[in-house]
């Protein structure tokens, strides 16, 4: 057992388990229990689903994306609507990412002081810097925001990965900096809400690079860590030794965040090292391709094997928000199109994924962590 307490937001390590961390974190609007899975919700919106339907689901936070809410509607307009939460009806937490990938997979303009990238709505211009992030974010609303990094593409050469890591390092100082000084400033108008800013970590697979860099923004000193630029291709047995060598750096007393993770083994694995938060839009976009997770591995509900099962999505989940539903209704929607479908498969494969992190974390806490990884790997690996 450990117990460590960060300053924005609360954060501590109840009980740990090998590298395996089981925590709790806070703040003046809501709190979560980790290891934790963040619904992407890329429009200010979690795609098939609502605000209501997420909180029936028990989901604590959602991950909102700042690249495509500064584009559309705008932020200054999401802002007079009372930011992410007034604007979706959502109480509970919103982290938001800062834009940079899906800015750098337009191969923008960079230099040091920012990226210039065109709108994939429009073909507009737009300017992105550590500080706009920063300004950008805070008119969403955040709880938990991100700093502006530099995410190269994998597999790339090491003087782009090296590049990468100085000006990430460098966005590290200037947007903290700037979120410091904007923070004090929204103080009193924030109604007593903390906002809280997380560094993310870059260095592709080079162990050197991404130990540079875990350092480096250490130093800088931020309310939770990121870990990006991994799951973006790479294989499983490739990602390992660059999230370790990260893992053994980060604080102890602060949350550490896998960009882009969502698959079960995935997830676990990186539990192991210890790591605490975990978004994707994995289980969703499987859910719209006509895909249920199960404790069984996936199944495809469109396969015509399933036309006649009067079998729930998942025998063994009988919690599953659409166990009301067969697979061989699921299979009809399907197959004429019927909007419901993914709807339907939503629901059960958030639902499977939250129960799976809360089996996760009670494996931590009754010391029975590596048996509950050795079954979802025979499954999911």
């Amino acid at each position: 057992m450990s117990a460590a307490v960060s300053d924005i937001p609360g954060f501590e390590v109840e009980a740990t388990d090998g590298g395996a961390r089981a925590g709790r974190l806070w703040t003046s609007r809501h709190g979560l229990e980790t290891p934790v899975f963040m619904p992407v919700g890329t429009r200010a919106s979690v795609r098939t689903v609502t605000s209501a339907d997420l909180e029936s689901l028990g989901a604590d936070i959602i991950l909102g994306n700042t690249y495509h809410l500064m584009l559309r509607p705008g932020e200054e307009l999401i802002a007079g609507l009372g930011g992410i939460h007034g604007f979706s009806d959502w109480h509970r937490l919103v982290l938001t990412d800062s834009g940079g990938y899906q800015v750098f997979s337009l191969e923008p303009k960079v230099d040091d002081d920012g990226a210039t990238f065109r709108s994939t709505y429009d073909g507009s211009s737009h300017r992105l810097t550590p500080e706009r992030a920063v300004d950008i974010q805070l008119a969403l609303g955040s709880d938990i925001q991100m700093v502006l990094d530099v995410c190269p593409p994998l597999p790339a050469p090491a003087h782009v990965i090296g590049t990468a890591v100085a000006r990430t390092g460098q966005w590290a100082q200037r947007g903290r900096g700037h979120f410091l000084a904007r923070r004090e400033q929204l103080a009193e108008a924030d109604a007593g809400f903390e906002r809280a800013q997380f560094g993310i970590v870059q260095g592709g697979l080079d162990l050197g690079l991404r130990r540079e860099s875990a350092e480096r923004t250490i130093e800088v000193g931020f309310d939770g860590y990121a870990i990006g630029g991994l799951s973006v291709g790479e294989t499983r047995a490739e990602m390992e030794a660059p999230l370790g060598a990260v893992t053994e750096i980060l604080p102890a007393d602060r949350p550490r965040y896998f960009m882009g993770l969502g698959d079960p083994a995935g997830i676990v694995e990186a539990v192991a090292a210890g790591v605490d938060m975990f978004d994707c839009v994995w289980p969703t976009r499987l859910a719209r391709h006509g895909t249920a997770l199960t404790r069984n591995g996936r199944v495809n509900v469109g396969a015509a094997r399933y036309a006649r099962s009067d079998d729930p999505l998942d025998p063994d989940f009988p919690e599953s928000p659409a166990n009301r539903w067969s697979r061989g209704y699921v299979r009809h929607l399907l197959s004429v199109g019927e909007p419901a479908a993914a709807r339907i498969l939503t629901l059960h494969n958030l639902a499977w994924l939250f129960d799976l992190m809360a089996r996760l974390r009670v494996a931590i806490v009754e010391q029975r962590f590596e048996d509950f990884r050795s079954e979802v790997l025979a499954t999911w690996g």
